[in-house]
């Protein structure tokens, strides 16, 4: 057996290696840790022996989450979403519960069994499914706003429940007043807290943030989460309550977002240490002869929940394609689980067999969420007859408002950049097509007279009903790189000739979006330092003409199209304007003169012109090079002046 410091270690390395395999295949890490802790646990490679030692430290994990879901709780938002989170979210976890009662019921176990084996399985993983959302840019839709509220609903549930599974293991005519004097104390607690708690707890931050020090901060966050935590199982309620509650009273505070930074890197280490203890719980021998029956109980709790949810989404007036996204989105398991899991274990409510595989299931089902999620819509599609129709009419409604536009301007997504974006489109009399999934705000915004439709970019029939073949350029105006990425793969696939500019909420995403065919990539931290500087140079008394002229200087540094402009109709063809230095793509043929030869022998400098991009529809975002070698179907962009862009294109495509 290692001692303690070669434990570390060894536990230290399992983590780092098991989450960094699991981070770059775009799996949750918690499954990462329960590997760990099964492998090296009591009933696998023993290495670590089972000790109440690593269970209390372990139970700082679920108090830190409990408290960081505390900090995100927000009254106003839980009002604004009531319909969905205490009508649809209620529903989806009573019901998952009164399914799985009669369940266990034929299996010879008590109703507190089953109690606590459904509040178990109906759980969905909230850091799983709200990063997909984001991601899919699917937070605004229909089922995504459902999927928000039935997770919201969830994290309230597990307050509640986590009162209510240890009082389970009493004796039957001990068990209602057991229950009654928790739910009393819990309702006294409630009110001293939130009567009295947030008047104090602003005043008392207020205090120790005037010290200014972090140090301080730091060790009074600590003081009121574990202190909140300490009174609440002082009157025999759980730590995770207390916890909970300090993260209530903090929230509604202007210090919340300073705690919840100085918080995580406590939360996430303690929160693994507590996925892993859960891991070192799994029996692989139990597992391993108890196949079939987690393999069923995985089948039974995707095909159930999924139904059970589309029926309450249905009665509730969701469309039948929205009613199955939301069940699909939220079939498999969730970390709750575990949570609940953790409390249930050592009451005697449920064997260990069943426990053990309900853990499996609960594992396996979290792996196939994404699967399961990337599937949904071919899956709505297949089963839900009137999505087609649906589909059709949203296509209908986009083609309508580009059918009459050519030389527009695609712009995808219409928060407050794409609103911009498109004020500045209107002065400059350019016409633009707006696709956003947020329909409250595509109905807001068309109602006002804007040119914004309902639809989703990153689709190849979207893009196409908005012109994507008659557009001359297209605008990604959010931040998830993502999306971005999908909606660049679909629009350069259909047009690669198409110059897209796509903004990214960081410079690291730059070479990635870069690479993929953005023709420009626009970071918000290298606009926001720009404007920051500049402002602060004036106010120092740098003439305003340098400061311009600085300001270009960086631009041009930084984007290589702020030297040029692609050229329109409406561009004079004499005049001043006539030698102004403009990009100009060149799509190359399968017999143009270029093909087959290299970028520096076609001698393009001898006209004054340079190569600003070459785009490859299979290696996009190519770096431009002398040794760069042509093929046909490269769109060759040119930067020089209209003259001798004409004679360039010649070379390129004739040899003259």
């Amino acid at each position: 057996m290692p001692n303690t410091l070669e434990l570390v270690l060894l536990l230290l390395a399992a983590a780092v290696v098991t989450v960094a395999i699991f981070r770059s295949l775009n799996l949750p890490p918690v499954l990462g840790y329960l590997l760990v802790g099964a492998g090296v646990g009591p009933h696998a490679l023993k290495l670590v022996p089972a000790s109440d030692g690593a269970s209390h430290l372990a139970e700082f994990g679920v108090v830190f989450l409990m408290f960081s879901i505390g900090l995100e709780f927000s009254l106003p938002r839980l009002l604004a979403m009531k319909r969905t989170v205490f009508g649809l979210g209620a529903a989806q976890v009573l019901g998952c519960i009164a399914l799985v009662m009669p369940a266990v019921h034929f299996l010879g176990l008590g109703w507190g069994a089953g109690l606590a084996l459904g509040s178990t399985l109906a759980m969905s993983s909230t850091a799983i499914l709200s990063k997909l959302l984001s991601d899919r840019m699917e937070l605004d839709s229909k089922h995504g706003r459902e999927t928000m509220g039935v997770l919201l609903f969830q994290d309230i549930a597990v307050v509640p429940l986590l009162i209510l599974i240890p009082a389970l293991s009493q004796p039957a005519e001990a068990l209602a007043e057991t229950l009654g004097l928790a739910a009393l104390k819990a309702v006294v607690l409630l009110a001293l807290v939130l009567g009295f708690g947030q008047r104090v707890m602003r005043a008392w931050f207020t205090i120790v943030a005037r010290r200014r020090s972090g140090e301080l901060f730091m060790l009074n966050v600590l003081l009121i989460t574990l202190g909140l935590a300490w009174l609440s199982e002082l009157v025999g309620l759980s730590l995770a309550l207390g916890a909970f509650l300090a993260g209530m009273l903090i929230s509604e505070t202007e210090f919340r977002y300073q705690v919840e930074e100085d918080i995580k890197p406590f939360r996430d280490v303690l929160l693994g240490l507590f996925f892993v203890t859960v891991g070192m719980f799994l029996d692989v021998h139990v597992i391993a002869g108890h196949l079939f029956a987690v393999l069923g109980m995985v089948a039974a709790l995707l095909v159930v929940k999924c139904a059970m949810v589309f029926a309450a989404s249905r009665a509730f007036g969701s469309s039948a394609g929205t009613a199955l996204r939301t069940g699909l989105w939220l079939c498999a398991g969730g970390e709750f689980g575990f949570v609940l899991v953790s409390q249930i274990d050592g009451l005697g409510l449920i064997p260990p067999a069943l426990l053990q595989i309900t853990v499996a299931a609960l594992v396996v089902s979290m792996l196939l969420a994404p699967l399961v999620v990337q599937g949904s819509d071919r899956i709505v599609m297949r089963f839900v007859a009137s999505e087609w129709l649906l589909r059709s009419m949203e296509l209908t409604r986009v083609a309508a408002q580009s059918m009459n536009t050519s030389k527009h301007i695609i712009i995808c997504g219409y928060g407050r950049s794409g609103q911009y974006m498109a004020r500045f489109l209107e002065q400059e009399d350019v016409s633009y097509v707006a696709l956003d999934l947020d329909p409250e705000r595509v109905r807001e915004a068309a109602a006002a007279g804007d040119t914004v439709v309902y639809g989703d970019a990153s689709r190849h029939e979207t893009l196409m009903a908005a012109g994507i073949m008659r557009a001359s350029a297209l605008v990604i105006s959010f931040g998830e790189v993502e999306a971005a990425l999908r909606v660049l793969h679909r629009a350069l696939a259909l047009r690669p000739d198409l110059p897209v500019v796509t903004r990214a909420a960081d410079e690291k995403d730059m070479d990635r979006l870069s690479q993929a065919g953005a023709a420009e990539v626009v970071p918000e931290a290298f606009e926001g330092s720009i404007m920051l500087a500049s402002h602060a140079l004036a106010l120092i008394g740098v003439p305003l003409n340098r400061v311009v002229r600085r300001i270009r200087d960086v631009r041009n540094q930084r984007y290589a199209l702020m030297r040029g402009f692609f050229h329109g109709t409406s561009d004079a063809a004499d005049g001043p304007e006539s030698r102004q230095v403009r990009l100009h793509p060149v799509t190359l043929p399968a017999g143009a003169h270029a093909v087959g030869r290299t970028l520096g022998g076609m001698a393009l400098d001898e006209f004054g012109v340079t190569v600003s991009a070459v785009r490859r529809r299979n290696i996009r975002g190519l770096a431009p090079s002398a040794e760069t070698l042509m093929q046909a179907g490269d769109v060759v962009v040119l930067m020089g002046v209209p003259a001798d862009l004409e004679q360039a294109e010649g070379r390129l495509l004739r040899g003259r």
